[in-house]
């Protein structure tokens, strides 16, 4: 995750400096050119705070269909950050939401104990996780539904399937529960920044992330 914010962080410090790097060839134009006509535009009127050498955007948008690590993968990818400031301190939002797709396989790794994660239909997750129990190993399989609480991502098992005779499931059922009950840590925002919603996709999770007052380059 830390590497897939830095893959973001770049592409809106891109963005900054582009901006930045128009409003310079606006304010010294070369040559004898002509300068275009005016048009109707936002006001360029800055914050009043906005010191001297800081580039400052209203919102920066940044659309990906894929950011790919040596970590693993996120899709669709949509963050939007609002009163953007690049100042010698760094990159600085306001406001910054994030909204990805954190493939199945990808989350099983950061999860690890072997445990897969798919879609299981209806909006559920499905966890399947080998153990031992009573001296056999087992797999553990279970269907839950995905919340976010705590800043963290949370998939509470609904049924839960030991693979054995229905006795040893019943009387099993609570250790097994917590077996595959996924609590999930979002590892390497940036302060400020918290995992707010989550649900299943056919792909992955869906996961919203924002957060104020954000460094995005800390």
């Amino acid at each position: 995750m830390r590497t897939f914010l830095l893959g973001v962080v770049v592409a809106l410090l891109i963005v900054v400096v582009g901006a930045g790097t128009l409003l310079v060839a606006v304010s010294h134009p070369s040559g004898t050119a002509a300068a275009p006509a005016p048009t109707a535009t936002a006001s360029l009127t800055p914050p009043p705070d906005l010191r001297k050498g800081e580039t400052w955007l209203r919102t920066a948008v940044l659309d990906s269909s894929a950011v790919v690590t040596t970590e693993g993968g996120f899709q669709d990818v949509h963050a939007t950050a609002s009163d953007v400031r690049m100042t010698s301190r760094g990159l600085r939002a306001a406001s910054l939401a994030l909204d990805a797709t954190l493939p199945f396989a990808t989350a099983a790794r950061q999860v690890g104990s072997g445990v897969q994660l798919y879609a299981a239909g209806g909006g559920l997750a499905g966890v399947r996780r080998p153990t031992e129990i009573l001296g056999r190993t087992v797999l553990l399989q279970a269907t839950g539904a995905v919340s976010a609480e705590g800043g963290q991502l949370l998939i509470e098992p609904q049924t839960v399937d030991l693979g054995g005779p229905r006795s040893l499931s019943t009387l099993l059922s609570a250790a097994a529960r917590n077996l595959v009950t996924i609590r999930q840590t979002v590892q390497g925002l940036p302060a400020g920044m918290h995992l707010t919603r989550v649900t299943v996709g056919p792909a992955g999770f869906r996961v919203h992330l924002e957060g104020s007052g954000v460094a995005v380059t800390s």
